[in-house]
């Protein structure tokens, strides 16, 4: 099959890169390659294209240029978010004292191995649960919350099931608890929904490139006010002495342009899934054998689709699926080849069988009606064909 008779649906796992973040990176690795930590004039250039690329951030999301911290993917962000905040409440805590963190059920593995980790050092850790939309349960968050919690973390946007969390709420929960930091990881969210990190009191917010059509290998940790953290790499004193390293000038210009076009095109880009959404989950509405595991707008997220398959490998669907010319996906990529039914689905429905069989189907506003309607038709097709190999429950 020809490349340009696939039909993408996997948007949440990656983005291809905008043509003029492509020209703005080209462009720079070609011209500019002195070390923006030197003193000499190049360097200065160097520094001062940096500079100018962290105010364009801090524009763009309403925030101060010392608050924008460039990292290597929102992995690290979340890392360095997470781990930050917690070595940095042991430093200043006295030995033998307990620290507290809690974490949503739901949360990207990079962001939920960080507590297991946590856990695993002697930290105590809640998991928040939620709904059955797939949003966190706000008056069981709060019966967790204690003297000693130190850090909260809930993301914007679920990347499997596209369920908005209610951070506006979180956040006046959080108000109220002046030693409690919010964490928001904001991967799914940037470019589809509106971004208001004051209003949801958010203390730190990570961003990666490749969801934005930015590059790959670049990320974001938003530290607001004068909040400390302990860094996790050291051997330098870039990014504010936070991440020590030679600074990606490239991907920094790029990064910045690709944040820039994803909040300049947010309420155009919303308007357009809104109508791919609605397309889609007509389709799915007319396949009885389908669950549909993502809530209705606005409590859930326009781009993002998961329907189950009960008693059908998650796996299976997706290749069948693409013998129709139409890739999607099962959990977050960072977990689709475990083979185990999804944490996510799981906490959400306890139901095994639905959270063995999830289907993700993640959108772009630049994707056509003609487009939802052959992964529609591909989706009754996969279904009606793979129906009598249903395992039955026993």
């Amino acid at each position: 099959m020809k490349a340009n008779d696939i039909i993408y649906a996997d948007y949440s796992a990656s983005t291809p890169p905008h043509p003029e973040v492509i020209r703005t990176m080209t462009e720079v690795m070609e011209r500019i390659y002195a070390n923006p930590s030197s003193i000499h004039e190049l360097g200065g250039q160097a520094d001062q294209l940096v500079l100018r690329a962290r105010s364009v951030v801090a524009h763009a999301l309403l925030v101060q240029p010392q608050e924008v911290i460039f990292t290597s993917g929102a992995t690290e962000s979340n890392n360095m978010a997470v781990f930050g905040v917690i070595r940095e409440a042991m430093r200043l805590t006295t030995a033998g004292n307990p620290i507290h963190a809690i974490v949503s059920a739901i949360e990207h593995p990079s962001v939920f191995a960080c507590y297991e980790q946590l856990k695993r050092e002697g930290v105590e850790v809640s998991i928040a649960p939620v709904d059955h939309d797939g949003r966190v349960d706000l008056k069981q968050l709060e019966q967790l919350i204690k003297p000693h919690t130190v850090l909260l973390s809930v993301m914007h946007v679920n990347n499997e099931t596209g369920a908005v969390q209610p951070l506006r709420e979180i956040g006046q929960l959080v108000a109220r608890y002046p030693k409690l930091v919010f964490h928001v990881d904001g991967v799914q969210g940037l470019g589809k929904l509106p971004v208001e990190l004051a209003d949801w009191n958010a203390h730190l917010y990570s961003l990666s490139g490749h969801k934005i059509h930015g590059p790959k290998g670049m990320g974001i940790l938003i530290k607001r006010g004068s909040l400390k953290l302990t860094p996790l790499i050291h051997g330098g004193t870039q990014e504010f002495g936070l991440r020590a390293g030679t600074t990606n000038v490239p991907g920094i210009l790029a990064m910045s342009k690709a944040v820039r076009m994803a909040v300049e095109a947010q309420a155009k880009a919303e308007e357009s899934l809104l109508v791919l959404n609605e397309r889609m989950l007509k389709y799915i509405g007319e396949i009885p054998e389908l669950v549909l595991n993502s809530p209705a707008y606005p409590f859930g997220a326009p781009h993002i689709i998961n329907a189950s398959f009960p008693g059908m490998k998650a796996e299976v669907a997706v290749h069948a699926m693409e013998e129709h010319g139409v890739v999607l996906s099962t959990q977050s990529a960072c977990s689709s080849k475990l083979h185990k039914p999804s944490r996510v689905l799981l906490a959400q429905t306890q139901n095994e069988r639905i959270a063995a069989s999830g289907l993700r189907i993640s959108m772009d506003a630049s994707m056509t009606i003609e487009q939802i309607d052959r992964i529609g038709s591909a989706l009754k097709a996969t279904v009606k064909r793979l129906k009598p190999l249903v395992q039955r429950e026993r």
